[in-house]
């Protein structure tokens, strides 16, 4: 069985100074790669900032024999996630990779979040995302290949008391994955999303003593994989972690129509509510497109 390989290729992982990033750069590292460990050295509120956390992994890796370089620029800004990449183009020449792992945390039931809590967290998660991979994705476009891989949360597909902004900044990742995917098809640029389940400083008191093995190498597999030159798929979600590895996947029904009335009420989506619901012979729509020829189906019969 062949070992997957990123000889010659050049990986981004932002929050790289521990837990999931750090483990997914040394991974990379180990087979070859070439990594830019970002990681801005804060706290786990996003509060501060040290140049320490990127430079020990880089230290770590260099140590084993691999390729790294320390970067500690701010995911949250345009000119922190140009900054990102163009370190990676100034040290390596490309970039093949972009893991979008940074994130914070500012827990708080939504009736008692502050504005500055809600920006804070979409601000590393959401706009970070999106501040790295648009420039990484020009790099890409030119040399028509390319990999994203979106950090996500079961918090954010199923919902999770007191993480609105974690919440939705983490399905916004799923939405940010989806078109960049759609966008990438021709010139074979990949992107997927993984909802991690891993014990690191994030979710430390929060996963304990469930009797599971959380180990951030569990993640890492699967984020090799979508990373990879093998790796096909595209517009996909994985939950991934201790040693469970399922796609999650958003369907539709085949739903309920009524064409013949001139309009429908409320009254007639109550009546028919079941068959609405009814998830039997569900369809996995790959873009809106797709979605409207499954409604068209219904509605012209």
């Amino acid at each position: 069985m062949s070992e997957i390989r990123f000889d010659d290729r050049v990986i981004i992982v932002t929050g790289a100074g521990s837990g999931l990033g750090k483990s997914h750069v040394l991974e990379f590292a180990k087979r070859g790669g070439k990594v830019v460990v970002n990681d801005l050295g804060g706290a786990v509120d996003g509060t501060g900032s040290n140049a320490a956390a990127a430079d020990l992994v880089v230290t770590e890796i260099e140590a084993s024999g691999g390729t790294a370089v320390a970067n500690y620029d701010s995911v949250s800004t345009p000119e922190g996630g140009e900054a990102i990449v163009e370190c990676a183009m100034d040290n390596f020449g490309r970039v093949d990779v972009v893991v979008n792992n940074a994130g914070i945390l500012r827990d708080r039931s939504i009736v008692k979040m502050s504005q500055e809590e809600w920006d804070a967290v979409l601000d590393v998660h959401l706009r970070g995302a999106f501040c790295v991979s648009r420039p990484a994705f020009r790099v890409m476009k030119e040399n028509n290949y390319g990999r994203f891989v979106f950090t996500a949360s079961a918090a954010g597909v199923f919902g999770n008391f007191g993480q609105s902004n974690y919440g939705a900044a983490k399905m916004g990742l799923v939405g940010l994955s989806n078109v960049v995917s759609q966008e990438g098809v021709k010139n074979n640029i990949k992107s997927n999303v993984i909802a991690p389940i891993a014990l690191t400083r994030m979710t430390t008191g929060i996963m304990d003593n469930l009797g599971l093995q959380l180990d951030p190498e569990y993640v890492t597999s699967m984020v090799v994989y979508l990373a990879s030159e093998e790796c096909e798929q595209t517009h996909e979600i994985y939950s991934v972690g201790a040693g469970r590895y399922a796609r999650v996947f958003v369907g539709l029904c085949p739903g309920w129509a009524d064409t013949a009335s001139e309009h429908v009420s409320a009254e007639g989506v109550r009546d028919n509510l079941d068959q609405i619901r009814d998830p039997s012979n569900y369809s996995i729509p790959a873009n809106a497109a797709e979605e409207m020829v499954e409604a068209m189906k219904l509605i012209k019969g």
